[in-house]
């Protein structure tokens, strides 16, 4: 196991500047989930960990030592990738063990090593099969366990489930999970999902354009948003964002903030609550309802066309097109600044 350590860490193609001077500490054993939007970096900061993309500036150390320019082979570090990457004519067995024979491990060790990974992923029945014969799913164990085997102080994971179905993804996310409970080993998972990052991450960073825009745990990220950008790209549903002009009248005083047009108020689905119009801050005409058993989504929008979600266990018990009204906790609301995003309150 190991820690990590970025400092400065920049990537170019060419005049094209991709990753923006990143800063970040991972700790031993630590189970770290880049999360951002298509094109943020995170792939492309991950592939430089791993040692597959050169760096443009910037020092990235793996415990005590630097690895700027150490080969990928020798960064002790173990990559899973979202195609498997899996040779079709070899067996489940022997794909776990190229790369062990690659670097002349005794047999008897490839047998321990090979047969205690297959255990751990409950795919020792599957051994002497081909690729072309396991599902999606047991493709990917086969992966995982590829990179277990090599005993690696560091997991690198690039979007690993994507390719699985919904069902396959939950049970697959499960025993990720379970293996870094196991093993105790730093892990380091990439997604474009903010749902898998809840559920995975001891810490998430967030990235956008190449550029940190938050790190913490998964509740301060969404307790505590530090931006309007975090705030609506952690949570699903999204937060609802409002402008002082898309509140009632009261609305200031009853948050107790001064809300004017420099600032945008958000709030979480869950968090409105149907009430009569004195202690609405926010109304809307009912438009949809998604009723999904446990709870309902309610759609709805201001008389300023601003459409936003209430998260309910019952929908208001009134017909479409008539206009609801929401109060909120005070303390369960956030204050941006309009013009640069950034958290007020």
């Amino acid at each position: 196991m190991a820690s990590l350590t970025l400092r400065d860490v920049r990537k170019s193609y060419g005049a094209t500047q991709v990753i923006h001077g990143v800063d970040l500490d991972i700790v031993d054993g630590e189970f770290v989930v880049f999360v951002g939007p298509s094109g943020c970096g995170k792939s492309t900061l991950l592939r430089m960990i791993a040692g597959l993309e050169e760096i443009s500036g910037g020092t990235i150390a793996i415990g005590d030592n630097v690895v700027n320019e150490v080969a990928a082979s020798k960064r002790g570090v173990s990559m899973v990738f979202q195609t498997y990457a899996l040779y079709p004519h070899m067996t489940v067995y022997k794909n776990m063990a190229f790369g062990l024979k690659q670097i002349k491990t005794p047999k008897a060790e490839i047998k321990k090593r090979v047969t205690a990974a297959a255990d751990i992923l409950q795919i020792t029945d599957y051994l002497d099969r081909t690729p072309r014969n396991l599902s999606g799913g047991q493709r990917q164990r086969v992966a995982i366990g590829r990179a277990i085997v090599r005993d690696p102080e560091v997991f690198l994971f690039d979007e690993p489930l994507s390719n699985l179905d919904a069902a396959l993804r939950v049970q697959t996310r499960k025993e990720i999970a379970r293996l870094h409970e196991r093993l105790e080993t730093t892990m380091i998972y990439v997604t474009h999902d903010q749902v898998e990052a809840m559920t995975l991450a001891d810490k998430i960073v967030v990235l956008k354009d190449g550029v940190i825009e938050q790190v913490g745990s998964p509740i301060d990220l969404y307790e505590r948003p530090d931006n309007a950008f975090v705030a609506q790209f952690i949570g699903s549903p999204k937060m609802n964002f409002f402008s002082a002009g898309d509140l009632t009248s009261g609305a200031g005083s009853l948050l107790g903030y001064n809300v004017d047009s420099q600032v945008e108020v958000g709030m979480r689905p869950e968090h409105l609550v149907v009430t009569d119009p004195s202690n609405a801050v926010v109304e809307g005409t009912l438009e949809l309802v998604e009723n999904l058993g446990e709870y309902a989504l309610v759609h709805l929008r201001t008389s300023t066309d601003v459409e936003f979600i209430a998260k309910a266990e019952k929908p208001p018990a009134v017909p479409k097109g008539s206009v609801v009204g929401f109060g909120i906790d005070p303390a369960l609301s956030h204050l941006f600044d309009r013009n640069s995003g950034a958290r007020l309150v």
